[in-house]
């Protein structure tokens, strides 16, 4: 069997939900999986064309009054079962991590100490700014009544962006508390 690139995978499992069309596909992945997976318009019709060419889903023009003609992509028994076999593969490797403020803070001896506590509090700022947003995410998952089987699965990853931005701001707040102790030196 054919092995996709894993955009290829979460767009296959996007067309199981309610969303169709492309523009669709990126609202959802906004809205829901950009904590963890983030694809752009320039990653989304490549895949979608390489879906339908491989049989994985078929397109349909479908039209509304005073709009125009959209796309909607709708999977096939060979696209489900391209999914399903995905995902019972165990994870390749455990994601690797670029993060700008490590990478900063890891050559901060060449900046002030007043730049380096600027930048864990704007950055911890920005941590507690996403956890609002997935709080805001989990209470519209929640009051959502016809997300089915699928809202544990989706409160299982909004709890994991959760957990580790909360451990990300705990973490600034003990390193701005060490800064403040080597001042205080």
């Amino acid at each position: 069997m054919k092995n996709y690139n894993h955009t290829t995978y979460a767009i296959l499992g996007i067309l199981t939900t309610e969303c169709k069309s492309g523009y669709d596909i990126k609202q959802f992945m906004d809205q829901s999986l950009n904590h963890f997976w983030k694809i752009s318009y320039g990653q989304i019709y490549p895949s979608l064309k390489l879906i339908v060419q491989d049989e994985l889903a078929i397109v349909q023009s479908s039209s509304s009054e005073g709009k125009p003609d959209k796309n909607e992509y709708h999977l096939t028994s060979k696209g489900i079962e391209v999914l399903k076999n995905w995902l019972e593969q165990p994870i390749e490797q455990i994601p690797a991590q670029r993060n700008e403020i490590l990478l900063k803070l890891f050559f901060s001896r060449y900046q002030s100490s007043k730049s380096t506590v600027s930048l864990l509090e704007n950055y911890k700022q920005k941590l507690e700014d996403r956890y609002k947003t997935f709080i805001t995410i989990e209470q519209s998952i929640r009051n959502f009544k016809d997300t089915g089987e699928d809202t544990m699965y989706w409160l299982f990853t909004l709890d994991y962006g959760k957990r580790t931005t909360k451990a990300a701001i705990e973490w600034c707040e003990s390193s701005l508390e060490q800064l403040e102790m080597k001042k205080g030196e």
